[in-house]
């Protein structure tokens, strides 16, 4: 009983430091908000901003939820571990154990939530992919890198859409861009920024040599229409035919659609799309949200100059490397998870290295 008790307890100090941390009551008073919000009559003539206000009062309220249950479950543990003390209870002694050790993950699991606290960890995610330096084999491992993301959001539930790829000649692709819908989609996915390195025996060279491929990967947060402003006469909008492998046509109307940003020169180009509407509208989300990243990159580095920081291209960097020959390995170069299961990780299992990258990040700022 003892040792039980004691365990309840240091359950209850780490509920109450959690709570600190996950500023609960702050928590509450958001979700009071977001309802204040939802009941006002012209609520939805903005359907962009009620969508998005929703669907955050769902995710906070759905935490919160789970923070009273938990509670609620430490409370009554406490109370019936008494009572099975003072009438010697040893079945309901050993049932309060496994249930205790049970509390203690789900506690855990709330901590990671405490995690996401970047501006934009509640949006949806913007994820591209870049065939590096490698050849035939980079382009390869471009599209593995593309189904582990799609495996990835499928396993979270998310709804993930390609808006705009550009297949290879010979195997793989060149390049494509994800839109990844979901509950904190930009917040697990930004620990997926840089340069992923692959090691392997090529199925593309006769002698099976090892082959060392690179791929890029960018993650940016979907920006709401009315958040960035973008003036007509700053963008230059060309359309053209929509192409697949071989020059073969996707379809025979000028449905693909290229942005260019005229003062900072980003260029967003979209063509999976048959009507060149959507395509339209795919490519100013991607544009707007080039442009939020970049006022965030711009603000980062001068707050790293002011603080006499060395400042860092984030891009092109080596993030993590995944080994597919000797003992195979999945490594992250910044927080040093590791993972044996190199296929788990290919299928889309990547939430302990979002998490390690999250906690690494924390201890890191």
């Amino acid at each position: 009983m003892d040792n039980l008790e004691k365990f309840l307890e240091d359950l209850d100090r780490h509920r109450q430091e959690l709570a600190a941390a996950f500023k609960i009551d702050e928590l509450k008073i958001e979700i009071e908000d977001l309802r204040r919000q939802m009941e006002a009559s012209d609520f939805w003539q903005d359907q962009e901003r009620a969508i998005a206000v929703s669907r955050r009062a769902e995710t906070l309220q759905k935490d919160y939820q789970r923070w009273l249950d938990l509670e609620r479950s430490i409370a009554e543990s406490r109370e019936l571990a008494y009572m099975a003390s003072s009438e010697k209870d040893a079945k309901l002694l050993a049932e309060l154990s496994a249930k205790a050790l049970k509390l203690s993950a789900d506690l855990g699991d709330l901590e990671n939530l405490s995690l996401y606290t970047g501006s934009y960890d509640e949006s949806d995610a913007l994820l591209s992919i870049n065939a590096g330096t490698g050849g035939v084999d980079a382009q390869d491992w471009a599209q593995m890198l593309e189904r582990m993301y799609l495996r990835f959001a499928e396993r979270q539930a998310w709804k993930a859409e390609i808006i705009d790829r550009i297949l290879a000649n010979e195997a793989g692709i060149k390049s494509v861009m994800l839109k990844i819908t979901g509950a904190r989609a930009y917040g697990n996915l930004r620990s997926e920024n840089g340069t992923h390195r692959l090691l392997r025996n090529s199925p593309f060279n006769a002698d099976g040599l090892r082959q060392t491929s690179f791929a890029s990967v960018e993650v940016i947060p979907e920006i709401p229409a009315n958040d960035i402003v973008i003036k007509d006469e700053d963008v230059r909008l060309d359309v053209f035919r929509s192409s697949g492998p071989g020059g073969q046509s996707v379809n025979t109307t000028d449905s693909a659609v290229r942005l260019v940003h005229l003062p900072t020169g980003i260029t967003v180009s979209c063509q999976t799309e048959r009507s060149q509407h959507q395509n339209r509208d795919n490519a100013f989300s991607i544009l707007r949200a080039r442009l939020a990243k970049l006022e965030l990159e711009k603000k980062d580095a001068e707050e790293k100059r002011l603080k006499g920081g060395v400042v860092k291209a984030e891009w092109g960097q080596q993030i993590r490397s995944y080994w597919f020959y000797g003992n195979r390995l999945v490594k992250d170069h910044r927080s040093n998870w590791e993972d044996t299961d190199v296929d788990g990780v290919m299928d889309g299992h990547l939430d302990e290295f979002v998490t390690a990258y999250l906690r690494w990040q924390k201890d890191n700022v």
